[in-house]
């Protein structure tokens, strides 16, 4: 499959909100003004695009020197599986290769976890850390 990823620098609020439902985050969705303002606020999103339509998205916050965590990535449930999540991982490992720690969290399937450890991440019980999480 041919794609290239490149900074997403303008907010389109449809393709944004097409590609949360498509993978069922309504949570993102059902809030589209946060989403804008948290798109607003992101240190650096990447796209992926085929042509000129979005494939998917990496967002990254953080203050880009001691961290930065990896907020969202989603990819049109239709283009899963062809490396678009692991050019858009490998492109913001990449440009921020200098910090000192890069974080996410997901969901706990067998799946998400083969994804992030081919791409060096490790969990936190195996570096003898604990992830604590406070939702609203």
């Amino acid at each position: 499959m041919d794609f290239t990823v490149k900074e997403y620098s303008k907010y389109n609020e449809e393709e944004i909100l097409n590609l949360y439902q498509s993978v069922g985050w309504l949570n993102y969705v059902n809030q589209p003004e946060m989403l804008k303002n948290a798109y607003a606020n992101s240190l650096k999103i990447f796209g992926a695009y085929e042509n000129k339509k979005l494939l998917g998205i990496i967002r990254v916050v953080g203050d880009g020197h001691s961290i930065v965590f990896i907020q969202d990535i989603v990819v049109l449930p239709e283009y899963q599986r062809h490396g678009i999540g692991t050019a858009l991982l490998k492109k913001v490992l990449d440009t921020y290769a200098h910090v000192y720690q890069k974080t996410l969290l997901t969901d706990n399937t067998k799946k998400t976890i083969r994804f992030y450890k081919s791409l060096g991440f490790q969990m936190d019980t195996e570096i003898e850390c604990r992830a604590f999480l406070k939702m609203r």
